[in-house]
């Protein structure tokens, strides 16, 4: 994967990827949902969370980011021994090449202590079997342009689209043509310059921050 290219959960929005171990009779289930953000993270924790409200614990890790970065990160051991749950999570979901994901792990106690060693391998590995069955798509990161072109240019311009995988947000006809549209991040240099030299230099380009 290319630095503008990433992993994330093939999940649509409110989707759950789920599996679940048992271990001396406690179930460990595991709830993995694709999150973008640390306020869509949350949201899915209170979810699976209030899903299953009579667990004795709902630990949990998150990454809202791309693969390895923790700026946007957190974790909990939702009442289990600290540092036996949330944080060995986290270890593996910032160590496993997939980005914008949140792992909840549902325990249901069987009645045998396992240990702070055997919690830690047991937070763990439900989050490895879960991630061994989970489907991953690429995340293409795209930047934002407005461009103004005259009429005469639109075939060209909209075969420059096609060639770098461009999305169309909006079109505009009026004396010219105003496109809103984005650009895979790898193709950017190439967009641009394309541009600038079939107008002869007389598209206005926009680049839109955020």
């Amino acid at each position: 994967m290319s630095n503008d290219t990433y992993l994330v959960p093939d999940l649509k929005k409110g989707e759950i990827h789920r599996t679940e171990l048992t271990i001396k009779k406690s179930r460990f289930i595991t709830s993995i949902a694709r999150t973008h953000g640390v306020d869509e993270a949350k949201a899915f924790i209170d979810k699976v969370t209030n899903e299953f409200m009579d667990a004795r614990h709902n630990c949990f890790a998150f990454n809202a980011d791309k693969p390895g970065t923790s700026g946007y990160a957190g974790c909990s051991d939702d009442g289990e021994p600290h540092g036996t749950a949330g944080q060995p999570m986290l270890n593996v979901i910032l160590h496993c090449d997939v980005g914008e994901i949140t792992a909840v792990v549902t325990r249901y106690f069987g009645g045998i202590l396992l240990g702070t060693g055997g919690l830690v391998k047991a937070y763990q590995d439900s989050v490895k079997q879960a991630l061994e069955s989970l489907k991953t798509t690429p995340m293409v990161l795209m930047t934002t342009y407005k461009v103004q072109i005259e009429h005469s240019n639109v075939t060209l311009f909209q075969r420059l689209l096609n060639k770098v995988n461009a999305q169309v947000l909006n079109q505009e006809y009026t004396d010219k043509v105003l496109f809103t549209v984005m650009i895979p991040n790898d193709s950017t240099e190439l967009f641009t310059s394309s541009v600038t030299q079939m107008t002869s230099g007389r598209a206005v380009i926009e680049k839109i921050d955020g």
